[in-house]
């Protein structure tokens, strides 16, 4: 989503956003100037390890706000868990991200989504409706038990990663809440680094009570794509989540504020976003310099889409895009993808009767699984 969007939706930030550039994977509909950019590749003082085995193939899973009306139920995930592939059933997806950008009610998770912050009562919410039963990460566990009982997969079965967004503490927010009878005014660092933890304290009870059997909490996804209101945060951030032995990815946009500064940032599983397929301005070039880009940082790459990918909207050439650069680069033989898909456009390509929905769909999970019977990279 562009913040140009973003302010057409609410002109009390106009005066505000109107000079950024870009933001989250929705259309994007701005030509970069090669010579503003500013590459920072600045020494790290942090030392840089991880802690949980990366997943080879993450898909981002948008649940939690009334604006949405997919339900990611069991029967939704079964396409994302397993596949045909030449006749025999194959694991699919290793990773699984749960994020939202705003709850539907008028309140965002990170900055310049709504006109009001989410308050500790939507951040709790949020993680609510990721543990119900029947829902998110449930819903998940069990069609993997389900696809694990049918025994017809080969291949080795490893549990699937789970990786939960933090919201981020809009600075200056004075009603998010309480903790421990105080209330915390996001004007102060230290409000919003314990608003963190209480976030990230909670996410790990509730994935340790509901004892999942075939998936596992491996790290947190901070969710504000620049790092405008995060430099003097997500270290400290990251300090307490590398304390729980959990890994802190990011996912910054292209040319976003800080993208190739995120070690100094304090992230260490990185992903670049091309913007590429979001607006037919943005030309075929952008990918190679995507590409390129995190060549130079060191970073992973997303493939981007929505529902426009499918024959009926016409945009499948723009997904076909980057399949074919990727795989010319190399990418999905030494780096981790991320996978954007709108909402559920890889649950429609597998559903589509149409013959060039279904050869999109069969190229992507072939990509999927030849990784998956390799050794897995390493990071």
């Amino acid at each position: 989503m562009t913040n140009l969007q973003k302010i057409a939706a609410f002109p009390l930030f106009l005066c505000f956003f109107i000079t950024s550039i870009t933001a989250c994977s929705q259309e994007l509909k701005h030509e970069d100037n090669e010579e503003d950019i500013i590459f920072k590749d600045e020494p790290s003082t942090r030392e840089l390890k991880h802690y949980q085995a990366i997943p080879n193939d993450l898909v981002l899973i948008y649940d939690g706000g009334a604006h949405r009306s997919i339900q990611w139920n069991k029967e939704h995930f079964a396409p994302y868990v397993s596949a045909q592939v030449n006749g025999e059933e194959n694991w699919l997806f290793d990773g699984f991200l749960f994020l939202e950008i705003h709850d539907g009610q008028g309140r965002g998770f990170a900055s310049g989504y709504q006109a009001m912050a989410a308050r500790k009562t939507e951040w709790e919410n949020l993680l609510k409706n990721y543990f119900a039963k029947g829902n998110g990460i449930h819903a998940l566990n069990e069609q993997i038990e389900e696809v694990k009982k049918a025994g017809k997969v080969t291949g080795e079965f490893e549990k699937r990663k789970v990786v939960l967004c933090i919201p981020e503490p809009i600075p200056n927010q004075t009603d998010w809440g309480q903790l421990n009878g105080r209330s915390l005014q996001f004007f102060k660092k230290e409000d919003r680094l314990d608003a963190c933890k209480w976030y990230i304290d909670y996410a790990e009870q509730l994935f340790q009570n509901a004892s999942f059997e075939h998936v596992e909490l491996i790290g947190f996804y901070w969710l504000a794509e620049e790092a405008t209101n995060s430099r003097n945060l997500a270290n400290d951030v990251a300090d307490y989540v590398y304390e729980k032995k959990y890994d802190f990815y990011w996912i910054p946009y292209f040319n976003s504020d800080g993208y190739s500064e995120w070690r100094n940032l304090g992230f260490n599983v990185p992903y670049y976003q091309p913007n590429y397929f979001f607006s037919e301005s943005v030309p075929y070039s952008r990918l190679q310099e995507a590409c390129n880009r995190a060549n130079k940082f060191q970073m992973n790459m997303e493939i981007e889409f929505d529902d426009r990918a499918l024959k009926s909207k016409g945009w499948g050439y723009r997904l076909t895009d980057y399949l074919d650069v990727y795989e010319k680069n190399g990418v999905f033989d030494s780096l981790k993808v991320a996978y954007y898909q709108g909402g559920d456009a890889f649950y429609k390509l597998s559903q589509s009767e149409n013959e060039e929905d279904l050869a999109l769909y069969q190229r992507i999970i072939h990509l999927i699984t030849q990784r998956a019977n390799k050794p897995r990279i390493d990071q």
